[in-house]
């Protein structure tokens, strides 16, 4: 779930993302066929600067959130309206937290390149299990029957969410092409978000068939680059869904705000590159 994986120190904290970033979206870069939705900004919330967001869901009131970097991971409840951290666990160290999602009574966290994951009591946040799995593990989202999780790859690996055993793929492709790099998730009304890394872009994802739909192309939202700490990595990561009131919130790593966002009708791709439509309205605040 990236923000991660090419630093000379750490390989989550590479300098040079922003120039392997059209090597490694062939597919988002060619995608000139599907459509485009931008987004207006209906309300803006208080965000953590120092969480560095690799999940996001919101439940009941509240948004649940998991922040990485080895010895700051973490899973914590937030009060949306203030930003406050109501309640915080440390993901158990040395591993590097990922994608979080909500199973009955649980909080299921992926870890990045540990090949584990924990379990959680929803209600206090302590762990009190964990499960093992091959490759990395980047984010989680339910589809209300299973649990859908990604890799870093354009595969999304449907879990069994009681087992959490890998029971099927979806296959995910952009204008026919693979298309990698698949971050941050969430189930909206049917259709599969994946914030892709390193864009300012999420896809929207038809589970039944694995291709890309639609583009939510968010250029403009996010803080100025000289105001974030690492503005090669503090980019665009977290969606949540309020189902019972159709609202879209959005966030990204070590940023000052959640958006809450509705989204603008699409038109056809004329230019490649995911910074092809800049069709959003940034915040009057900014």
């Amino acid at each position: 779930m990236p923000m991660r994986r090419l630093t000379w120190d750490h390989p989550r904290m590479n300098r040079i993302t922003f120039a392997m970033a059209g090597l490694l979206l062939p597919g988002l870069t060619m995608a000139a066929s599907i459509p485009v939705q931008g987004y207006t900004v209906v309300h803006a919330f208080p965000h953590d600067p120092k969480a560095y967001t690799e999940g996001l869901f919101y439940l009941d009131g509240y948004l649940y959130e998991a922040t990485g970097t080895v010895g700051a991971s973490s899973v914590r409840k937030v009060d949306l309206a203030s930003g406050k951290v109501l309640q915080q666990s440390a993901t158990p160290w040395p591993d590097y937290g990922e994608g979080i999602v909500a199973w009955k009574d649980r909080l299921v966290q992926l870890t990045w390149q540990d090949h584990e994951g924990f379990v959680y009591d929803l209600a206090t946040l302590t762990p009190h299990a964990k499960f093992a799995y091959p490759g990395e593990g980047w984010s989680l989202t339910t589809d209300g029957t299973h649990l859908l999780m990604s890799d870093g790859t354009p595969t999304i690996r449907i879990l069994d969410p009681d087992s959490l055993q890998q029971v099927g793929r979806i296959d995910v492709t952009a204008d026919g092409k693979p298309l990698a790099n698949l971050n941050e998730l969430e189930w909206v009304q049917g259709e599969l978000y994946a914030n892709v890394w390193l864009t300012d872009r999420i896809a929207r994802i038809d589970p039944a068939s694995g291709r890309v739909i639609g583009w939510i192309d968010l250029a403009g939202l996010g803080p100025a680059p000289e105001t974030l700490e690492d503005p090669a990595n503090d980019v665009l990561n977290g969606i949540a869904y309020d189902a019972a009131h159709d609202r879209l919130f959005v966030t990204g790593k070590r940023w000052p705000r959640v958006y809450e966002i509705r989204l603008v009708p699409a038109h056809r791709d004329t230019a490649a590159g995911p910074a092809a439509a800049k069709a959003g309205s940034p915040p009057a605040s900014r």
